[in-house]
């Protein structure tokens, strides 16, 4: 007699609903797990941060330029999101995953893709700052620099887009809907780069 837990095709239906992940994937995610929808969850995420890691190392030169206009006409994004095939990068999963980003953009206005493409100098003085802030609040000198990369790493999540709270589901990261879409699209998926507009905004110097 088999142990093997029966999956009701509804919860496998739901969980891809909830992750994007394939139907097959799903299944096997939940009889991993006995049914149990939570942890099947974390499992499709275990697994999914393996695969596109996978990925990630395969070039891509195909993909698209999304635009976002918004406050009427007063905010404008243009992103580029790069995948592998034109046949991808002509999904309407593709388009829409671009379009979530121009509007992360547009939203929570990031100023760099990512933590490596801060400027070291800009860094430096950011945690120079924090560490006079912790020494100012007369923190022991053995965990100034421990407070002072927290706010650093906080800094990052504010912004890098790729750090940045999801703006429809805050528990997750731009870089965890990218990861997500690269699983459930099955190709390497990278935003490459952005660029936001704001009526009246002062033009920094290059």
């Amino acid at each position: 007699m088999s142990d093997k837990v029966e999956i009701a095709p509804e919860l496998v239906k739901r969980l891809r609903e909830r992750t994007g992940s394939g139907i097959m994937d799903c299944k096997r995610a939940l009889e991993a797990t006995g049914g149990d929808f939570a942890k099947a969850q974390d499992y499709l995420r275990e697994h999914g941060v393996a695969k596109a890691e996978r990925r990630s190392a395969r070039p891509v030169n195909e993909g698209t330029i999304a635009s976002y206009i918004h406050a009427g006409g007063k905010i404008g994004v243009l992103v580029e999101v790069s995948c592998e095939t034109d046949f991808v990068a002509r999904t309407d999963e593709f388009k829409a995953f671009a379009h979530e980003v121009a509007m992360q953009v547009a939203a929570q206005h990031p100023r760099y893709l990512s933590r490596e493409d801060v400027p070291k100098e800009v860094a430096e003085k950011e945690k120079e700052i924090y560490r006079a802030q912790a020494l100012e609040s007369k923190k022991l000198a053995d965990v100034v620099d421990r407070i002072a990369e927290g706010m650093l790493s906080k800094f990052f999540q504010d912004v890098c887009l790729l750090e940045q709270a999801y703006i429809r589901d805050p528990e997750k990261k731009v870089e965890d809907l990218r990861k997500e879409a690269s699983a459930k699209l099955g190709e390497n998926i990278q935003i490459r780069r952005f660029a936001r507009f704001q009526v009246g905004e002062e033009i920094e110097p290059e």
